[in-house]
């Protein structure tokens, strides 16, 4: 996205990473524009969007990830599945399947939550954990 290649950055790795942490830590770390590209779907008809993030932002995504994910695991329940490490839909249709054979149930939840943290979409989770008035990390 910002011209920035791997094979360039890890020239000076850890003085890049050192930069990149001191800029984080201050609050002074910018994410760059996402580019938009548009793939064709596997019907060759509609195309769906992809964004492509800049190299910093790939790794400062990654970390965050890493810090969260090291501060809430533990907390998930075992049939949580959603961008779980080691975890994919698959693991997760697997248990449902299971679940339902194995267990009386009365009805199955099916929901999509794509704009449930849209900034237009008023959510209370977001106000009772504060990230409303702060950044995240």
């Amino acid at each position: 996205m910002d011209g920035e290649t791997w094979r360039h950055y890890v020239e000076d790795l850890e003085h890049n990473l050192q930069d990149l942490s001191h800029r984080l830590q201050r609050g002074a770390y910018q994410a760059k524009p996402v580019r938009r590209a548009y793939i064709l779907k596997s019907d060759g008809r509609r195309r769906r969007p992809l964004g492509v993030t800049a190299l910093e932002d790939k790794i400062a995504q990654r970390a965050a990830v890493e810090v969260l994910n090291a501060i809430y695991e533990e907390d998930f329940v075992d049939f949580s599945h959603g961008f779980r490490p080691g975890r994919s839909p698959h693991n997760a249709l697997d248990q449902l399947y299971i679940g339902i054979h194995e267990k009386k149930v009365n009805w199955v939840l099916d929901l999509d939550i794509r704009s449930f943290l849209d900034p237009s979409i008023q959510c209370p989770l977001i106000h009772e954990i504060g990230l409303v008035d702060r950044p995240p990390l």
